[in-house]
């Protein structure tokens, strides 16, 4: 039975369902588009590396969830990326901290691209030879991000935030906890998370749901899958107060001008789904308030040379965890600091002093929402499954245009704790 999502402003439809194995599929026919993009996601990331399944708890070396990423496209006479190519399709795929997701995008021969990305996400193929093999390419992506100065302020500032916490390991592990991994732990790790129970297809474009949903189920019952019981995720912040949070520190590089990044960890919890999207919303809206380019804190910055066009900010928001940063090239990086955190501290009253510019803010971003409503890569990308209960950029659309003014102020006080602010530099060589 095929559950029909009526969004009549929009002069859209969603289409969703689960197949009696459990995989959840959401449809999305866009008329008159020739391009049909689909993304297949499992509920499982980088922190995810303890785990209870069948009543036992279970521990994977750091790097998994990404090794196996990688893993997945390769089988025993072809690589799945060649068979894309063969049909005229993109393929692509990305880990989190709590997702892997698999996507291609294609203009014909919709059915085909299908089956190859159900068929190589589910049918897992590894040797001795092929894991040892990417293990030194893996190695060697590490060993990039280890050189990458944005990417050490970034993974630092994550360290200050969750320094108990695998949040603060990089995506792709350590070079010395990817070679702990084996084919029997990657096939282990594959049956208990790439069950079609834990995860979900979101496909949009030039589509019919029913013919989608036919030929999904075909795949999947070739398939035949055995009944197992789904894994309990055990993910949370060791300290969930945020107490553990280190104030500052700093790694030196040899770059040509320092880097700085202010962290703010946030701690809240929500039992429902549309309020977490809500609170994402509206912290979204507020740090454009007072963070856009248009602000009086940016230009006040920027004039006083604190900042440059490099600075960016924004907040994440994962399974388990969130936290914005605010990023910048400086050459006063105490400077920056001091700026940043002294604008949070008074965050409300800084609001209360552009409350006239909520209304154009509010309607540029629901502008720019309503922009996405022309690409189905960002549909589809935009649909975060159980973190916001389900909701589609429809309903984001809807939940943003009724947020207030004052929405904002409680979703800063709710963030918003000095003792959870940290501060993180990348400093060159003799710096002083």
């Amino acid at each position: 039975m095929m559950e029909e999502l009526d969004y009549s402003a929009y002069g859209s439809k969603v289409y969703r369902t689960t197949l009696d194995n459990g995989l959840k599929v959401n449809l999305l026919p866009m008329p008159n588009y020739h391009k049909t993009y689909a993304i297949l996601t499992t509920d499982f990331g980088s922190v995810d590396n303890t785990f209870v399944i069948d009543g036992r708890e279970q521990t994977v070396p750091n790097g998994v969830a990404h090794f196996l990423e990688h893993k997945l496209f390769e089988k025993e006479d072809h690589d799945a990326f060649d068979l894309f190519g063969a049909l005229g399709a993109d393929a692509n795929a990305f880990t989190s901290f709590t997702q892997t997701s698999y996507l291609f995008s294609t203009t014909a021969h919709l059915h085909e691209s299908l089956d190859v990305l159900l068929d190589f996400v589910f049918a897992p193929y590894f040797t001795e030879k092929t894991v040892e093999k990417e293990k030194g390419i893996i190695g060697q992506e590490i060993q990039m991000y280890a050189d990458s100065p944005e990417n050490r302020l970034y993974m630092g500032t994550l360290g200050n935030l969750y320094p108990n916490d695998p949040i603060r390991i990089d995506i792709a592990g350590s070079e010395e906890s990817i070679q702990r991994i084996t084919p029997e732990l990657l096939y282990k790790v594959h049956q208990t998370f790439y069950q079609p129970g834990n995860m979900n297809l979101f496909v949009a474009g030039n589509l019919v749901p029913e013919q989608i949903v036919e030929w999904v189920k075909q795949n999947q019952t070739l398939a035949n899958w055995p009944v197992r019981p789904l894994p309990k995720h055990t993910f949370a912040p060791t300290d969930p107060k945020g107490q553990d949070v280190i104030a500052f520190n700093t790694l030196t590089m040899p770059v040509a001008r320092p880097k700085a990044m202010i962290g703010l960890r946030g701690i809240s919890d929500f039992e429902d789904g549309r309020d977490r999207l809500k609170f994402v919303q509206a912290v979204g809206l507020a740090l454009e308030m007072l963070f856009d380019d248009t602000s009086e804190n940016y230009l006040q910055m920027y004039n006083k040379e604190i900042i440059d066009d490099s600075f960016g900010f924004g907040l994440e928001i994962e399974r388990g965890f969130h936290f914005a940063t605010f990023g910048s090239e400086t050459n006063r990086p105490e400077a920056f600091a001091d700026a940043i955190i002294a604008i949070l501290r008074q965050a409300n009253e800084e609001l209360e002093e552009e409350k006239d510019q909520f209304e154009s803010i509010k309607r540029g971003q629901l502008g720019r929402l309503i922009g996405c409503l022309d690409s189905p890569e960002q549909i589809a990308n935009r649909f975060s499954g159980n973190l916001f209960d389900q909701a589609t950029i429809f309903d984001e659309i809807e939940s943003l245009s009724q947020i207030t003014f004052a929405d904002l102020k409680a979703a800063l006080t709710q963030l918003v704790n000095e003792k959870r602010l940290t501060a993180f530099f990348v400093l060159p060589e003799n710096f002083s």
